[in-house]
């Protein structure tokens, strides 16, 4: 019996392995049939594993009080005290705060401005204006981060802005937006969305073209309205897209941005504008402060990939599209 059973144990394996066998030459197989598209995504795999993977060997410093004369191999361990270092600090509260408050804003504002712009666009009759829209909302997306704020700057002068010489035909005071914390949030995340809105619908729009036209026209027979048709039937049809969209945002939610928040930052609105972002700046680049930055960047990525995982489990459960 025991030999028996030993027999059997010794095929199972044997099988097992033939089948992992099989299973490697049909996928070598199917590399060499088509190796002209893995060559079109070497390039892609490449930066990824160069720029992305190759680095996360230095994440080691979060954990080291380095020193670049000593290296990686030289610098002594301090396990989590740049962590402590970070959650003790009398920033950790202002910083975390303006961030989040942000992102949220961002979330709330910025993320249904190119699903409703790109409904109305759907909407248009006449091609020739739903071109010119299109082209007028895109262009913004490629002027240059600092041009964006230059133009911010001058519209939102307390002296010679547009912004505040439409006010006073009101009757209103000037107001130094640039200059007041309160403002800093709403500047700029509207300049934000005024920049992206029309690049953000291009994806939707594209969503929008996959909708079936005979669910319009069967609902133009039952006697529905131009509102109730984009309610019971744009929306649904791209709710997948957004669903996507709204997951990959949540992957980077505590990464508002460096480089427009730096500019708009001065020592008026620092309150308001200081993130994690310009923090690792200034303690990592101007202060040398190399661990302790380290430190602060590698918990950003880790609450980032946590909201990212929660999101898209969260989407699975309720039967909803999920990355994976």
């Amino acid at each position: 019996m025991a030999q028996q059973t030993d027999t059997v144990q010794t095929g199972l394996l044997k099988g097992q392995g033939n089948t992992s066998k099989s299973h490697f030459a049909k996928t070598i197989r199917s590399i060499l049939i088509n190796y002209d598209l893995y060559l079109l995504l070497l390039p892609t795999l490449a930066y990824f594993i160069i720029f992305h993977y190759v680095p996360m060997y230095g994440l080691q410093i979060a954990f080291q009080n380095f020193n670049p004369i000593k290296g990686y191999s030289g610098s002594p361990w301090v396990g989590f005290d740049n962590f402590v270092r970070f959650f003790e600090s009398y920033q950790f509260g202002t910083v975390i705060k303006n961030t989040i408050g942000i992102s949220v804003f961002e979330l709330l504002v910025a993320f249904p401005a190119p699903i409703i712009l790109a409904l109305m666009i759907n909407q248009l009759t006449s091609e020739r204006f739903k071109k010119f829209v299109q082209t007028v909302t895109y262009a913004p997306h490629f002027i240059s981060t600092v041009v964006v704020v230059g133009i911010v700057y001058l519209l939102l002068s307390p002296k010679t802005g547009a912004v505040n010489s439409l006010l006073g035909l009101f009757g209103i005071d000037p107001i130094f937006f640039m200059g007041d914390a309160s403002w800093f949030k709403t500047v700029f995340v509207f300049s934000g969305v005024w920049q992206s809105v029309g690049w953000g619908t291009i994806i939707y729009l594209a969503a929008l073209t996959a909708v079936n036209p005979d669910l319009h026209e069967a609902a133009v027979v039952d006697g529905a309205t131009k509102l109730q048709r984009v309610l019971h039937i744009d929306i649904p049809s791209i709710m997948p897209t957004v669903i996507i969209m709204l997951i990959m945002n949540m992957g980077h939610m505590m990464s508002v941005g460096f480089e427009k928040v730096y500019l708009m930052q001065n020592q008026l609105n620092v309150d308001a504008s200081e993130t994690i972002q310009t923090y690792v700046y200034k303690a990592g680049l101007v202060q040398a402060q190399y661990s302790y930055a380290s430190a602060i960047g590698l918990f950003n990525t880790v609450i980032n990939f946590i909201l990212l995982i929660s999101v898209n489990k969260i989407a699975k459960s309720l039967k909803q599209t999920s990355l994976w």
